[in-house]
């Protein structure tokens, strides 16, 4: 709702009322909010249990783990790639066009990957999907943000919001293991029935919304950023198996950088920029994104090893695994809902940075008390916990950071930049980890002792994040003492 206020006495009639009348929402309104953490729900859900059927989908179709990383690579390159226009795209077309398009797509594309035998096919079905899921999650919270107003509403939706992504992603690695052992096509077709579900439910309920009246007939802008952010993640994504310093490797990454630096130079150029590069001198949407890297690169580089190490070096079953990393989980389930009122009472910095000490001390205590076979009730459950805490504080007040204060006509941008950042910094950390555990991997042997070098990377990350989480609290209080 959008008001001209002509006096201070007419502020805070204006002010008050709507507010006090957010306390309150309709059933359409939590049908609304209802879509889109279904969807949201389903992007965790869908991530993880690939994730876990891995083993199974090499062993019939005859992968070699090469060709089963692409399964998951393949989807981080399609939303890494166009996570950016995606937002931007939703601002420019109109959110309610593109979210029920790009989710119809993606069960499109999860049927298709249920069902095929080949495995070239089924990497093609992971792009798309990633494509899709490139336009629905910036748009998705797009809409969260133009339909609950800066404030006590909007970190109340965005605090049960990230609840369903958590949620999805626990639930999946349970869900997972269960349908794996029973087939796992059921991994892919199982995401159809919702993602139908939830397009028919978006179609009735959310509401229709005018395109941008000007902008986005910006081509050149649009072929330079896709090429560019898509040769990016693939360079990352591929460099651990190719090698960083192979010449392909460095030719990929040259190309990547000419693109998005011809990107740049057009967007300064052209009448009607794609993508409004001021909103990178916004300091708060700065910190936001480079605090999404040092979360979601951290934590998911951090699983990763523990995934590796389970089920590789103590050959555990995957639902047995994914109970041992469920804790993480099942806090951030239980304590995102708090954090909107959180973030309302103390502001979004006093709680990311609250994340990042979290963090630190979970990966700080892991090394401390790890040794060459960490014990799960001393070292594991502890540090999950941490874990958990920390994501539960950090996204939902990272994701309040990168959107309070944009115009709704950018909320699309800024939701698709912090996502962006956070899934290539996640890819660009998990790459570099991941070279580390293979290149340790001989005298590890069959101990943890492999994983140190990849600990000791996502424990310096989260340290960073921690840093940068600290300045804009320094700065406050050096303000009060002037």
């Amino acid at each position: 709702m959008h008001t001209h206020l002509v006096s201070p006495g007419v502020t805070m009639t204006l002010t008050k009322a709507p507010r006090a009348a957010e306390r309150v929402w309709t059933p359409r309104l939590w049908g609304v909010l209802a879509v889109l953490c279904g969807v949201m729900f389903l992007d965790g859900l869908d991530a993880s249990m690939v994730g876990v059927a891995l083993p199974s989908i090499g062993a019939e179709l005859g992968l070699s783990t090469t060709s089963l990383q692409w399964i998951v690579n393949g989807y981080v390159l399609g939303y890494g790639g166009l996570l950016l226009l995606g937002g931007r795209t939703a601002d420019l077309l109109g959110r309610r066009r593109v979210f029920l398009v790009a989710l119809g797509v993606f069960a499109v594309a999860s049927l298709i990957g249920g069902l095929v035998d080949d495995g070239g096919l089924l990497v093609a079905t992971r792009f798309v999907k990633g494509v899709a899921a490139a336009f629905t999650a910036p748009t998705a919270l797009s809409i969260l943000t133009t339909t609950f107003r800066e404030g006590p509403a909007r970190n109340r939706a965005l605090s049960v919001f990230s609840v369903f992504g958590a949620s999805g992603y626990s639930s999946g690695l349970i869900l997972g293991g269960l349908l794996t052992s029973f087939g796992w096509r059921l991994t892919f077709l199982t995401p159809v029935p919702v993602a139908i579900a939830a397009l028919a439910a978006g179609i009735a309920l959310i509401p229709r919304d005018r395109p941008a009246a000007e902008g986005g007939h910006d081509l050149a802008g649009a072929a330079t950023l896709v090429g560019g952010m898509l040769l990016a993640v693939y360079t990352v994504v591929s460099a651990p198996a190719r090698g960083w310093l192979d010449p392909l490797t460095l030719a990929f990454a040259f190309a990547a950088v000419a693109l998005l630096a011809g990107f740049v130079a057009v967007e300064r150029r052209v009448r009607h920029p794609l993508i409004r590069l001021g909103i990178l001198r916004v300091g708060a949407v700065v910190r936001a994104n480079l605090g999404l890297v040092a979360l979601f690169g951290s934590y998911l580089s951090f699983q990763f090893m523990m995934t590796l190490y389970l089920q590789n070096v103590l050959h555990w079953s995957p639902l047995r695994m994914a109970l041992a990393l469920l804790p993480a989980g099942l806090l951030v389930a239980v304590g995102s809902p708090f954090v909107g009122r959180l973030v309302t009472r103390y502001g979004t910095a006093p709680l990311i940075a609250g994340s990042m000490l979290s963090l630190s001390l979970g990966y700080g205590w892991f090394l401390l008390t790890a040794g060459s076979a960490p014990h799960y009730l001393v070292t594991t459950l502890p540090t999950m916990l941490l874990l958990g805490g920390g994501f539960a504080f950090g996204f939902s007040a990272i994701m309040a950071q990168a959107t309070d204060g944009i115009a709704d006509d950018e909320q699309g941008l800024a939701s698709g930049l912090v996502q962006t950042s956070g899934q290539v910094g996640a890819a660009l950390i998990l790459a570099l980890v991941t070279a580390l555990v293979t290149a340790d991997a001989p005298a590890g042997g069959g101990s943890f002792t492999q994983f140190h070098p990849g600990v000791n990377l996502v424990t310096g990350v989260a340290v960073a994040g921690l840093v940068l989480a600290l300045v804009p609290l320094v700065s406050r209080r050096g303000a009060h003492r002037a």
